[in-house]
């Protein structure tokens, strides 16, 4: 298992641009600490209109989609929502128009999930999302162990068949 730092500048760009075909994530914290997500998630939880410019992760998606390939994520949720997910999903349409195949599975609808985040790139490799105890990005670690890319694809076709597109769950 290769450790890379979250503060490797070129990382995700470098993992994305690395892909031929597809790229899943799944996510199942009800909360995350994303440094730079801080004043829109305060200004969203005031009631106070979140400001918003096109970020770096919606630039690497389109240009990811332009490239022919599939970028998906599956979202296991608490329901109700956090703050944090309710605040999530308000913003997650500009995900969506970036290019992202973004979806939803109520975790009292999901069964057994992995405790952790994930990437499955291409089908052949697997990056974890590292975080602190605090829930802060730590940095990724990356396997092409064949049982684990075999328990994720199969994690990621169980929960694809539950999943309702964010179209359909936003408004609910």
């Amino acid at each position: 298992m290769l450790l890379r730092p979250n503060d490797e500048p070129d990382l995700w760009p470098t993992l994305f641009r690395e892909l031929k075909r597809e790229a899943f994530h799944l996510e199942v914290r009800d909360e995350y600490h994303v440094p730079d997500e801080d004043t829109r998630i305060r200004a969203f939880l005031a009631g106070q209109p979140a400001p918003y410019t096109r970020t770096f992760w919606q630039d690497l998606m389109t240009e990811t989609v332009n490239r022919g390939l599939s970028v998906s994520r599956v979202r296991v949720v608490t329901e109700p929502h956090s703050d944090y997910q309710r605040w999530l999903l308000s913003v997650t349409g500009f995900n969506v128009e970036a290019g992202e195949d973004i979806r939803y599975v109520p975790k009292n609808l999901a069964g057994t999930v992995p405790p952790d985040d994930w990437w499955l790139m291409d089908g052949e490799r697997v990056v974890y999302n590292l975080t602190d105890p605090t829930g802060i990005p730590a940095g990724l670690a990356v396997t092409e162990d064949p049982g684990i890319v075999a328990y994720c694809q199969g994690v990621r076709q169980r929960l694809w068949k539950l999943a309702i597109p964010y179209a359909e769950y936003a408004p609910r």
